[in-house]
C-alpha cells in the first residue's frame, strides 16, 4: 500500500485542496474539484455534462457520488494520519441535469481519533437539494506528509 508521505515529489507545504485536486485521477476525470478546505469543513464543484448523463438523460448517481465523496476526504483527512472510508451512504433527493452546477458542502459531524463522521450536501446551482452524503472514516496511523489547510 502507498500512503501520501511515501509518494515520490511530495511537496510537504501543498495544501490538502491542492493535493487533492492534483492526485485524486477519478474526481478530476469526472470534472469535480474542492475549493475550499477549512478546519471541519469543506466545499467542491462541479458541472455536469454529457459525459455525467445516465441512459434515463439525467445525471449518473455515481457522478454525484463522487463529487461528495471527494468533500468526504477533505474533511477526513485534515489531521495528522491517513484515513478511509469504511462506509457512505447517499440519497437521492431529486435529478440533477446537463448544465446544473453542483456544489457538495460537508462538514465533520463527529470528528472521533479514529472514527470520524461527516455529512455532505449536495445542491445545484438555485440551492435545490440533490442529495445527502453521510460517511464514517477509520484513521490510521500513518501520517499525512502535507498541510492540511
Amino acid at each position: 500500500m502507498l500512503y501520501l508521505n511515501q509518494r515520490d515529489n511530495i511537496n510537504t507545504d501543498m495544501t490538502l485542496k491542492d493535493f487533492l485536486n492534483s492526485n485524486d485521477s477519478f474526481a478530476a476525470g469526472c470534472g469535480a474539484r474542492l475549493v475550499e478546505v477549512s478546519p471541519g469543513t469543506a466545499v467542491a464543484i462541479m458541472e455536469v455534462t454529457p459525459a455525467h448523463l445516465n441512459a434515463g438523460d439525467v445525471c449518473q448517481g455515481g457522478a454525484i457520488f463522487t463529487l461528495a465523496d471527494l468533500v468526504f476526504a477533505a474533511l477526513v483527512n485534515q489531521g495528522e494520519n491517513l484515513t478511509f472510508a469504511i462506509n457512505s451512504t447517499i440519497y437521492y433527493h431529486i435529478s440533477a441535469h446537463e448544465g446544473d452546477t453542483l456544489r457538495a458542502e460537508g462538514r465533520l459531524t463527529c470528528n472521533h481519533h479514529r472514527i470520524p463522521s461527516v455529512e455532505v450536501e449536495v445542491t445545484n446551482q438555485e440551492g435545490i437539494r440533490i442529495a445527502t452524503f453521510t460517511g464514517q472514516a477509520y484513521t490510521s496511523r500513518n501520517p499525512i506528509c502535507i498541510s492540511p489547510k
